[in-house]
Formats: C-alpha cells, structure tokens, sequence
C-alpha cells in the first residue's frame, strides 16, 4: 500500500465505493487505485457483518466518540456544505462546484472515520478475549496496549492514579499463575510494583496540592485488599517466591506509611510537601503542640 493511499482524491473515491458496496448509485467511473480501495472496503464490510458478540465497555465507547468528534473538528467536517454564495450567475456556479467538492472531502472524510471507529470495535473483541492472558500469551501485547488506550482516555490525575491501581491488581492475577516459573513471576511482580508506584505517586500528589484526602482513602482502599493478596501468595511458595513477595509487602507498608502521613499534614493544614520521591509528595510532620 503506497504512501499516498489515503490523498483526498483516493479518499473520495474510497467514500464512493463505499456508497456503491451499501446499494447507492455506481459511479461511472474507475480509479487506478480501485483494486486496493476494493480490498478495503471488503475489509470494511466484513467487520461491519462479522462485528464479535462483545459488550463495549462504556467508558471506552465515550473515549472514542470523543477521540472521533474532536478529529472531525480539527478536519473541519461540520463545516457547511453546499452553500452557494450570493452573487451573480458565474460566483454561483463557482459557490456551486466548491460546495460539492467540499461535501465530497466530508464524505471522504466520514468515510476513513467511519472505518476507525469500526476498527476499534473489532479490537474491542480481541481486547474482552485477551483479559485472561499471562506474559507469553499471544494476546498478551493487546492486553497491555488496552491499558495504555485507557490511561491516554483518563480525564484526570486521580483516574490515572486508579487505574494504575487496576492493573497492579490485574498483574497481581498473573503472578498466581506463573508461580512456579520463578522468571515470568518476578517480572510481573516487577510491573505490578511498577503500576503501584505510578498509582499512588499520582493519588498522594493530587491529594497534596488540593489538601483532599479522596485521593488517599484510594490508596488505603488498594493497600489493605492487595496486602491480603499478595500474602496470598506465600502459601506454598518456593523460597525465591516468597523472598520476591515479601518484597511487594514491604512496598504495600511504606505506602500505608506515607498516606497516613500525608494525611495528618493536610488535617494539621501544612502546605503540599516540596518534597517528594517514588511514592509522592514527602510529607513534614505536624507540629507538635506544646
């Protein structure tokens, strides 16, 4: 597929093989590049036909109308279309030809979004289909590639924060089943530290500069149920497991440490800490009353 597939003749072309495929009048005409903009459009039928009997979460389904609404804006697809200017007959026909080359962009336009948007419905089945993958999966990439499509989607810090704390809970579930393979285990350990940190940097850090505690009680909530989790997993583990697990503890620990901290400061009203490493702002203690 050349470069230059998706120029705006080959776009309209591509919107007027579309029309045609969904019943509309045949264009008399015929491009050089039919034969690819043929197999495209097949492509386009197919995933319409053979969409997967998959619920769209509906987070998703509001990340991408807004991803598509704002893309149709920045194209100037709500631009008129049409409209003859006033004036004589020469400026009318001229008006004329430009609002029916202006219509064609949209529709070319509508056309290539329109097979986004289908594509990402199609996806939205291997995505439901490769929840229960493990490293070494073949859907494995595309389970982490969703979560890299919902953090982009995140509105804010404190849902980026929890859904950090998501996925550490999902790479906590991966753990249990690579136990026994003490190399796939340790990385998913890793990364499920990884998103922890990430998690609660962005919970406690948000908690500091508005002195809310909101973003706190996320992280205790998380704490206290991965805690008891990740303890889960000494039971039966060999002696290079449970050292690997004892060290998400003690992670899980100084985490709890730090938001009880972070919360007496904002209690005793002291500014956002200008401080701050792994797991956020550090905190000062309060003083003392004497």
């Amino acid at each position: 597929m050349d470069s230059d597939l998706f120029s705006r003749r080959r776009a309209a072309r591509f919107a007027q093989l579309l029309d045609e495929a969904n019943g509309a009048r045949r264009h008399h005409v015929r491009s050089r590049a039919d034969d690819q903009l043929t197999a495209l459009v097949a492509v386009g039928q197919r995933l319409v036909a053979e969409r997967p009997a998959v619920e769209v979460d509906a987070k998703f389904r509001t990340g991408l109308r807004a991803m598509l609404v704002a893309t149709a804006e920045r194209q100037g697809m709500d631009a008129a279309a049409g409209t003859t200017p006033a004036g004589g007959t020469e400026a009318a026909a001229r008006g004329s030809l430009l609002g029916a080359v202006t219509a064609r962009q949209v529709r070319a336009r509508g056309a290539i979004l329109v097979g986004i948007a289908a594509g990402a419905v199609a996806v939205s089945g291997i995505s439901a289909a490769s929840e229960d993958a493990v490293p070494g999966d073949a859907l494995y990439g595309m389970k982490r590639s969703t979560e890299r499509a919902q953090l982009a989607l995140a509105s804010s810090d404190l849902s980026r924060g929890q859904l950090f704390l998501d996925f550490a809970r999902t790479r906590l579930n991966e753990a249990g089943a690579l136990r026994g393979d003490l190399a796939g285990f340790g990385a998913v350990m890793d990364d499920m530290d990884a998103d922890t940190r990430q998690g609660v940097r962005l919970l406690t850090t948000t908690a500091a500069q508005r002195s809310d505690p909101a973003g706190l009680d996320a992280v205790n909530t998380f704490v206290t149920g991965q805690r008891k989790a990740v303890g889960g997993l000494l039971d039966g583990a060999t002696r290079a497991e449970r050292d690997r697990t004892r060290r998400s503890l003690a992670l899980l620990d100084a985490i709890h440490t730090r938001s009880e901290a972070l919360r007496d400061a904002i209690a005793c009203g002291l500014p956002a800490p200008v401080g701050s490493d792994a797991l956020g702002p550090a905190p000062t203690a309060c003083p003392s009353d004497r």
